[in-house]
């Protein structure tokens, strides 16, 4: 005949081992819950880094017209140069009205990079064109908008310093343990960091000189 206190005492290990089981399972619950909102945490953030990137480059794009508009009356035969300008302005406005940016594509980012360079080094072009008139570089209206485009130019890199800062934290935040198995399971793909080929000529502002005249 079974002893009644073996009896009891093996509910009492099953009971045990039932409540220590239920306990894990809600503690890696708990975990992952935790994990999972900051990894969304984390991509907002870098995702809201971007749009900033967005708000400054549309400043920039929309300045461009009247800057080239005020100096076309200068510039009656430097038409290429401020053709050059005009149209790597609008390319890089229609890459960014096309769609919406996709921080999580590689190539869409270095498509995006490339045009944004392009326009850059259009505008450098025309900062040296500037340098060789006075007349031009004493216009106050010209004086102003290269002003703020000079003020754009330089938001544009900070906000584009912490767009990258945001994405090294959140794709690091993935990548570590046990962060990959929730990042995996749910779907959080790495973000791509906004890079040009030559970091350190385009992340000077296109400026020009237009104090001597």
């Amino acid at each position: 005949m079974a002893n009644p206190e073996w009896n009891l005492t093996g509910e009492s290990r099953v009971m045990t081992f039932f409540w220590l089981v239920l306990g894990m399972m809600i503690a890696v619950l708990i975990l992952g819950v935790v994990i999972f909102n900051r990894l969304v945490r984390s991509r907002n953030q870098a995702k809201n880094g971007f749009a900033q990137i967005d708000v400054q480059l549309k400043r920039r794009h929309d300045l461009i017209p009247n800057l080239v508009n005020s100096a076309k009356r200068y510039l009656e035969h430097e038409e290429q140069t401020l053709t050059r300008v005009i149209e790597a302005r609008n390319q890089a406005q229609s890459l960014q009205n096309s769609s919406a940016h996709r921080p999580e594509s590689s190539e869409h980012m270095a498509l995006f990079a490339k045009a944004e360079e392009a326009l850059t080094q259009a505008l450098r072009q025309f900062s040296v064109v500037v340098e060789a008139y006075p007349e031009l570089k004493a216009d106050s209206i010209v004086k102003d908008l290269m002003a703020e485009l000079t003020n754009t130019e330089n938001r544009i890199g900070f906000a584009r310093q912490h767009y990258n800062d945001s994405v090294m934290f959140y794709n690091n935040d993935r990548e570590t343990f046990p962060n990959t198995i929730i990042s995996g399971m749910f779907g959080f793909r790495p973000l791509t960091p906004l890079h040009f080929a030559d970091k350190a000529e385009i992340s000077r502002a296109p400026t020009v000189d237009l104090s001597r005249a």
